[in-house]
Formats: C-alpha cells, sequence, structure tokens
C-alpha cells in the first residue's frame, strides 16, 4: 500500500484554494456566497448538461411567468421561498407530500404543467411545512431559496433574469418575452385559465440564447470553450460537404463527440467523425462511442460516467435544446440532426455573427451580453411550407409511421403520462404532437381528404411550434369533396378548455368558412371534453349555426378506423 505524501497534498490543496480565492476576486464575489467544497474545486472539462434541474424546457416558460410577477423585488432567503411557495400554488412544483385537496387539485394535469385549479394559501402552507427540502446551492439557505436557485440558474445563464442575494431581480426584455408566451387568468372558481397565446416567443429566446451560450461562461466556468450551436452548426455543414457521405448531418449516435468536445475546433471534431465513420459506419457501439469520450477526448480522466448518460440522456437533452432554435431538423426517423434548410438564411446570420465570440470574467457581463436583443435574427424569414408541400411531407412520414403507430402515440397524449418513446416524437411538445398526430391520422384512414396543417414546420415537416391561432387561423384545414372541416386540437382540459378554447373556435370557423366554402364545420378534439365546454358548444351550434363536433382523443381515433368520411351532415 502506498503512502500518501501528506505535504504533498497540503500543497495541491493551497494551490486550489489560492486558485478558486483569485478567481473570486477576478469575479468580484462576496466570499460567504460560495461553500466550502466549491471553493476547493478546480475548473475542469465537463460534458455539456445544460441543466439537471429544468431539464424540460416546457416546464421554464410556466416557471418564469410566475417568476415575473417579482421583478425589481431584492432578493431574499424569504422572497425566494415566496417564489417556490407560488410556484407551488399553481401547480408547477408538485411536492411529493400532498393533502386529499391538493391531490384532486393536481389529479387531472401532469407534472410541469398549470394545474386545473390554484391552491389556497392555506394549503401552500401546509405544502411548505410538511415538505422540507434538503437542498443546498452555493449563496442560498438550505431549503427552499436552494430549490429557488435550481429552478432559475439556467434562466440566468441564457440571459432571461439576473439575480443575486441583497440585489433587485432583473428581468431582461428577452426574459419578459419568454414568461409572456402565456396569459394566466384565474376563475370564479380558483380555476387557472392558462393559455398560450404567443408561442413564437419560445424559438425567438431559445434562438438568441443558444446562438450566443458559452460552455465557459463565468455561471459555470467549465474548462470547454464553445458555442455548442456554432459548433454544430459548422460541424454539420462540413460533413454535408463531404462527398464521401449522404448529406443527412450528424448522426444521433455522434453527437457525445460535440457534447464531450472541448474547444470549437469544428474542424478537428469533423475529421474525428469522418474516422470514426470509415472505422464503424454510422452505427458505432456504444463502447466505441464511449472510449472516444472519456479515453480520449477527456484523456481517461477519472470521473465516472453512467454509459446510459453518454448514450441517452446528454444527447436527448441537447436535441430538445437544439430543436428550440428552430434551426435543426430530425432526419431518418430521428437518426440524424440536419440543419433546417428552412432557416439556412438565420443559419448563416447566426455563423457570421457569432462564431467569434467575446470572453466574459463577471457574471454581470456575461449575462448582459447574452440579455441583448438582435432584432435581426428575427427580422429573417424562414422559408414557409405551402399546402401542397406539407401534404407531400405528410405522406412522408407516413411511410414511417403506420396507423397503429399513430394509433398508439395519440392514446399517449389521452393519458396523464403523455411521454413517448419515440425517436422522433418524444422531441415534441404535446400541443405540437397532437397538432402533427391529428393531421397523420387524418390523412392516413382518409386519403381522399386534403389535409392541410397551419403549424410553422421544419424542412421534414415536423412541427417548430403549434399553430397558435395568428390572424384567426385554425390549427389544421382539411377539404373533403365540396366541403371544409377546420380540426382544432387542445392538450388543455377542465375550465379552462371551456374558457379559453371555444370562443376561439367560433371565430376560426367563421375565417375558415371565409376563407373555402359556407359548407364547413369543425372537428374538435381534446384529451377529454369537460362538461362546460359541451354546453357551450351546443349554445355556438343552436345560436350561431355553426356546427362543432367534440371528440375525445381516443373516439376520434375510433371514429377514423370507423367512418368512410370526416364530414359528417
Amino acid at each position: 500500500m502506498k503512502k500518501r505524501n501528506k505535504g504533498s497534498n497540503r500543497a495541491k490543496r493551497r494551490v486550489y484554494a489560492e486558485t478558486m480565492a483569485n478567481s473570486r476576486i477576478l469575479r468580484n464575489l462576496p466570499p460567504h456566497r460560495k461553500s466550502k467544497k466549491e471553493n476547493m474545486r478546480a475548473s475542469e472539462y465537463k460534458p455539456l448538461l445544460f441543466t439537471t434541474t429544468v431539464r424540460n424546457p416546457e416546464r421554464l416558460k410556466g416557471l418564469l411567468h410566475i417568476f415575473q410577477k417579482f421583478d425589481d423585488r431584492t432578493l431574499t432567503d424569504e422572497l425566494a421561498t415566496e417564489v417556490v411557495c407560488e410556484t407551488i400554488k399553481y401547480g408547477l412544483y408538485r411536492p411529493n407530500n400532498q393533502t386529499a385537496s391538493v391531490k384532486k387539485k393536481w389529479e387531472s394535469t401532469p407534472k410541469g404543467e398549470f394545474a386545473d385549479y390554484i391552491l389556497s394559501d392555506s394549503e401552500v402552507e401546509w405544502m411548505k411545512e410538511n415538505n422540507p427540502q434538503n437542498h443546498k446551492e452555493a449563496g442560498f439557505a438550505r431549503g427552499y431559496p436552494s430549490r429557488f436557485a435550481t429552478f432559475f440558474d439556467f434562466a440566468k445563464e441564457l440571459g432571461f433574469v439576473y439575480f443575486e442575494p441583497g440585489k433587485p431581480i432583473e428581468f431582461s426584455e428577452m426574459g419578459k418575452r419568454y414568461a409572456n408566451i402565456f396569459s394566466v387568468e384565474i376563475g370564479d372558481a380558483g380555476e387557472i385559465l392558462a393559455t398560450e397565446e404567443h408561442p413564437e416567443y419560445e424559438q425567438q429566446a431559445f434562438l438568441q440564447a443558444m446562438s450566443k451560450y458559452q460552455r465557459n461562461n463565468p455561471f459555470i466556468r467549465v474548462l470547454n470553450d464553445n458555442v455548442p450551436l456554432i459548433l454544430l452548426l459548422q460541424t454539420i455543414k462540413m460533413l454535408n460537404s463531404d462527398p464521401e457521405f449522404n448529406g443527412a448531418g450528424i448522426s444521433r449516435k455522434e453527437l457525445p463527440l460535440i457534447i464531450f468536445w472541448k474547444d470549437n475546433n469544428a474542424d478537428m471534431l469533423y475529421h474525428r467523425i469522418k474516422r470514426l465513420r470509415r472505422e464503424h459506419g454510422y452505427n458505432p457501439s456504444d463502447e466505441v462511442i464511449i472510449d472516444i469520450c472519456v479515453e480520449e477526448i477527456m484523456e481517461g480522466s477519472m470521473k465516472k460516467f453512467k454509459p446510459d448518460s453518454i448514450i441517452s440522456e446528454y444527447p436527448d437533452e441537447f436535441i430538445r435544446k437544439m430543436r428550440l432554435t428552430g434551426l435543426i431538423s430530425l432526419r431518418g426517423a430521428g437518426r440524424f440532426l440536419d440543419i433546417n434548410h428552412n432557416e439556412d438564411k438565420k443559419v448563416e446570420y447566426v455563423l457570421a455573427n457569432y462564431s467569434d465570440y467575446p470572453k466574459f470574467v463577471t457574471e454581470r457581463s456575461y449575462f448582459d451580453y447574452m440579455a441583448q436583443i438582435d432584432e435581426n435574427l428575427f427580422e429573417i424569414k424562414s422559408i414557409t411550407v405551402d399546402a401542397k408541400r406539407s401534404e407531400e411531407l405528410l405522406s412522408n412520414w407516413l411511410k414511417i409511421y403506420a396507423w397503429d403507430n399513430i394509433k398508439a402515440e395519440l392514446h399517449i397524449l389521452s393519458t396523464k403520462s403523455r411521454t413517448s418513446k419515440d425517436k422522433v416524437l418524444r422531441f415534441l411538445p404535446n400541443p405540437a404532437r397532437l397538432e402533427f398526430l391529428t393531421s397523420l391520422a387524418i390523412k392516413a384512414k382518409l386519403p381522399h381528404v386534403r389535409v392541410i396543417p397551419n403549424y410553422p414546420c421544419d424542412d421534414e415537416g415536423l412541427p417548430t411550434s403549434t399553430a397558435g391561432g395568428v390572424g384567426d387561423q385554425g390549427d389544421i384545414d382539411c377539404i373533403e369533396y365540396q366541403n371544409g372541416i377546420l380540426i382544432e386540437v387542445t392538450m388543455a382540459e377542465g375550465r379552462t378548455q371551456t374558457m379559453m378554447e371555444v370562443w376561439p373556435i367560433s371565430r376560426h370557423l367563421e375565417a375558415f368558412q371565409r376563407k373555402y366554402t359556407s359548407n364547413s364545420q369543425c372537428v374538435f378534439i381534446a384529451p377529454s371534453i369537460f362538461r362546460d365546454s359541451e354546453r357551450q358548444i351546443k349554445y355556438v351550434n343552436d345560436t350561431e349555426n355553426l356546427q362543432i363536433r367534440p371528440f375525445k382523443i381516443d373516439e376520434f381515433i375510433s371514429y377514423l378506423e370507423n367512418s368512410p368520411q370526416l364530414y359528417q351532415a
């Protein structure tokens, strides 16, 4: 057994301490803000994991909508606790220990989404007292203040909101835009009426943030030095320009190399992937990829990495964030990531303006850089998909998804879990996934119907967001011979469905009739149809001479299987 050199170890610890102290001085951070453990930790190379807490970006926008209420208030541990309690109040954070009344209010909606009913102050207080948080983050007291930090640190890195204890909370203009995707009202019976009025804000926010996001930013202090989106786009362009390859982009199996890559040298990464393909083709074993990442890129790091994290967890999260920019398409049934050629002009702008990036020492200076809105980026027009091309793309997907697949995936959306395991569909947010699958289902069972989805999509036909109801436009336009059928779908249930969905449907149907034919009707599809929605639909049918036919998702599946036509006289 080797004897340890105690003097050498003490010297190493002293060097670490001095290094961290100097770093803290440069970053102008008071010493009490960091834990002893963090003070001793030196910067190191790490694989890219944007966040370990709010991994699903669908959660972040709801949390920020609530957090925005506290803009300009001075952050204390007490206020941080109040913010977390407010997320509990709306059902966005759901600790495990619950009363019967809380369970009832949360039972109809999945975790991470707004609940159907708001909690009372006494229910929130009970939840706080009976769900202690054994959690500690640097700069915040153990418990709920540290839970606050885990919720919002990633938003800080992205330039959406700046906060530090003892100072006012500052939402950036982009942060405010992102937080206002939702319109949220509280009904007379305590129902939460939450709708996404501006789904386009999400893509704008992540396009700007990912175009700038630096691995070695002052918030996380890793040694890896690149902008992941830039590295991905440059590498894809090099691979697609190589005549040896099929021009489909980068294989999903190759993504761990980007995730572990240490610098911004896309040319070297491209050549390493080229050698990998020559030796192992497009489907190397997991062991080969793990060996390249750990033994070669990380140079035999002693840090332990779970094989599933390298092969599955890290790539899944990476794909979700990159697709939110709108610049990335999935090809080959999810086997490849490629540039969305509907956005080629934006890609060229991003590469021209953000490939050479400034470095920052302080968290504040980096945040200010991230928070600056580049309106030029949003003014670049995307290539829009016309009706004919939209139908062609749907037909292409029907070569991949048979009816039984479509039926099973639609059924998943009717359940509370709503989590798909499909290599493509799991990256689509639930509302957009419902629009896509409904379009496929109609085309699969009734091929004579013209199906024109109104969601914006990439060059493969996958939605990049929901249709959004822009200009009184509905979700999916269908033409069956001389008849018109407007398809409206929603994941909303309960009172939110009644208050926020039915009245816009009647307006959309009137616009649809003017656009196509007066001989039109609407099919309304949701996981469940709330009783008040049924009454409201009957009222519209009786008083406005507009025919709306409501279906639960599973009922609509059954209808398609048993009916020869979509329109119903």
